[in-house]
Parts: structure tokens; sequence; C-alpha cells
């Protein structure tokens, strides 16, 4: 597998909704991150999530081997479009671990830019094998190469709108457990030089009980070139209530190279169940697919509100309501488990 040094004269991340060849997952089964009471749940919920994106894209699926292969195709009812990989995980974050993929400009194709995923600050020693996972992943993607950035990042953490405009959070990327040799200013160079980046928004920090130390994707994410859905605390006592209320005020201020304003749609945060509170549950973990939109929800009154805020940027895909009451027992949703390759 040849890693080549950057991306040539120039490349971009595509936007999520644009159209993918596949999306990449791997099959649950840590028992640190999901219990034995409810990994058949867990389970549950990625056969769902299978069956709503393959009609619309592959799904290459990771499993450890033959025998799980075997066990997954059991449980699903329609086995079409979905690719299985004999690559051994850890755990399901492939959001964090895979590839980050990106168009070339200078020449068709799509290159897979891989980022070393360090568990989150060397948080869980356990899950770091799973930077040689998404290595493999690279490897087996059909894409016409492979960059090795040496720069500790996780997809997670940021999020594009495909024209070079970027979100992140300032939790995140500025904690000294990932880059400590790099300041604000050299990690902006980096993304601009291996995702395309050309204007950063630097958000302040991510939602209570999210592991990452403030992963954007919990709290603000792009719905189209201009606009962003950005999330809400009414309750002042809620830990999650001034954080995210700056979030919105920064996006509002942003002001874009071409001089305009984004347009900023808030979405209050869902109130969780008592065994799932201080988890962090949230809308923004969505994930958009070729044919559908996959929605969290998480069994409370704020749900359909989410649904149809998310229906208005996304008329002609189906919105598919995901229960991730489960899920989030392992600390992530819709948008951790998943990661898109792009159709070059």
């Amino acid at each position: 597998m040849k890693a080549e040094e950057d991306c040539g004269s120039g490349c971009v991340m595509p936007a999520e909704w644009e159209t993918h060849e596949s999306t990449w997952l791997a099959w649950p089964k840590n028992p640190l991150t999901f219990e034995s009471k409810i990994i058949h749940e867990v389970e549950e919920t990625y056969v769902e999530i299978i069956e709503s994106l393959a009609p619309g894209e592959r799904v290459d699926l990771l499993v450890d081997g033959e025998k799980d292969e075997e066990y997954v195709l059991s449980c699903l009812s329609h086995t079409g479009n979905v690719r299985f990989h004999k690559i051994r995980t850890a755990d399901v974050w492939v959001r964090d671990y895979g590839p980050i993929f990106v168009r070339r400009m200078d020449r068709a194709g799509i290159v897979a830019t891989k980022w070393i995923f360090n568990a989150w600050g060397s948080k869980y020693d356990d899950l770091l094998p799973d930077n040689n996972a998404g290595l493999e992943i690279a490897g087996r993607a059909s894409v016409s190469g492979i960059v090795e950035t040496g720069m500790v990042l996780e997809g997670g953490s940021i999020d594009a709108n495909g024209s070079g405009l970027m979100l992140t959070t300032e939790q995140c990327l500025l904690n000294r457990n990932r880059n400590p040799g790099l300041d604000r200013r050299q990690i902006s160079e980096m993304l601009s030089r291996y995702l395309g980046t050309r204007e950063l928004i630097w958000l302040k920090g991510g939602i209570a009980g999210d592991d990452t130390d403030g992963h954007v994707d919990d709290v603000a994410r792009f719905v189209s070139g201009n606009s962003v859905i950005c999330m809400r605390e009414k309750n002042e006592q809620s830990p999650n209530h001034s954080i995210l209320k700056e979030n919105a005020d920064i996006l509002r201020k942003f002001r874009k190279e071409d001089g305009g304003y984004l347009d900023v749609v808030e979405i209050q945060m869902p109130e969780l169940s008592e065994g799932s509170v201080g988890l962090p549950g949230s809308y923004a973990n969505f994930y958009i697919g070729n044919s559908a939109v996959l929605v969290p929800v998480f069994g409370c009154k704020q749900d359909g509100a989410a649904i149809d805020a998310l229906r208005e940027f996304f008329p002609q895909k189906r919105i598919k309501d995901i229960d991730c009451r489960a899920l989030i027992h392992g600390f992530g949703a819709l948008h951790c488990i998943t990661q898109q390759q792009p159709l070059p």
C-alpha cells in the first residue's frame, strides 16, 4: 500500500450529501462499549441502519472473521449491496479512525487521507489498534491514492460544506492531548493542505457526556452549502446551555469570504430518559446517505421537531428515524459509526 506525501495541486472534502460510492461501518461487539444487556438491541439498530442505506448505496461492513460474517448475514433481511471486509477492529467508531475521503482536483479520483487515531487523547488504550484498521480500510477502498498526514484528527471533529468551509471546535482540535506541537494556525494549514479547507469556523466546544473532547458532529452540522443545523438547550440549568448558545452566536456572526452570512437553524436538544441522562444524545449526529437521511431519535417530545427540520433540507430523500437509545450508551450515535466514501 503506497502512501503519498500530499494531495497534489488541490483537493476538497466533499459535503456529506454529495453522492456516495459507499458507507463504511464496523459491526458492534466490544463488551466494554456495549454491555451484554444491550448488545442485541444495538445489533438490531445496526440492521436497521444497513437496510436503510443499502437501497441507495453499497454498505462496506467490517467484521472480524468468517463466523461474524455468517452471523450478520443471518440477521439481515436483505443482503444485496452489502460487502463484507474481514478487518479486525477494536470498536465501531469508524468515523474517527477511518480515512477521510477527498476529491482530487488535478486528476480524476478519490484520495483517502489517513490521520492518526490516538483514541481521543489516549483515553482508551485498548482502542489504539483501530488506527491500523483505518489504514486497512484505505487499502480496501477504490481510491486513486492514500495520503498519511502524520497529524491526529478524528472525522467527528470536523464537518464540511463541500466548498472549502469547515466547522470544528477549539475544545477538540486545540486540546493538548491531540497535537501538542501544533498551534491554531498550523492546524488550519494542515486542514487546508489535505482537506481543501479555505475557511475554518472555530466553535467553542461540545456537549456534556461526550468523551471525545467536544466533537462538532454533536453540536453543529452543514445541511447545505450555506445552512447549518445548530443544537440549542433552553434549560438554563443544563451544562449544555451556555456552550451551545456561544456556538450559535459564533455561527450567526461569522461572515464568509464572499461577505455573506450563514443560515443558522437551531434545534432543541432531546430530553433524555432517566437511564440516559448524561449521555451524549444529540440530533446533530444524523447521517446523510444517498437515498435516506438517518436521524437519531430518543423517544422524547423533541424527536418530531428534529425530523421536520431535517426534512426541510432534504425533500428528495427518505427521512428515516433510528432509535439510538441503546447506541448512545457507547457514547456515540449514527454519524460516529459511519464514514462516507464519495463517488469519484
